[in-house]
């Protein structure tokens, strides 16, 4: 009796460590998180820094506002 217990508690510990270190390396390759830092960029006319995704670009200049983009960088 001893003998399958220690049998099913190895192969449950087994699998359990398999899980364990499988699933870590496959979601965080397949799914971006969503915390993740946005790139920031500085405004050319104030020297604010917002990210990227919310600024407006002008060439290679970035502003955080369409009334900076409209004057211009000093």
């Amino acid at each position: 009796m001893f003998r399958l217990l220690f049998w099913i508690a190895l192969i449950a510990a087994a699998v359990w460590l398999w899980r364990r270190f499988k699933k870590p390396a496959a979601s965080a390759q397949a799914t971006p998180r969503e915390d993740a830092p946005a790139p920031m960029v500085r405004c050319a006319q104030c020297g604010v820094h917002v990210p990227r995704d919310k600024a407006l670009a002008q060439g290679a200049q970035w502003f955080c506002s369409q009334a900076h983009l409209d004057q211009g960088s000093q």
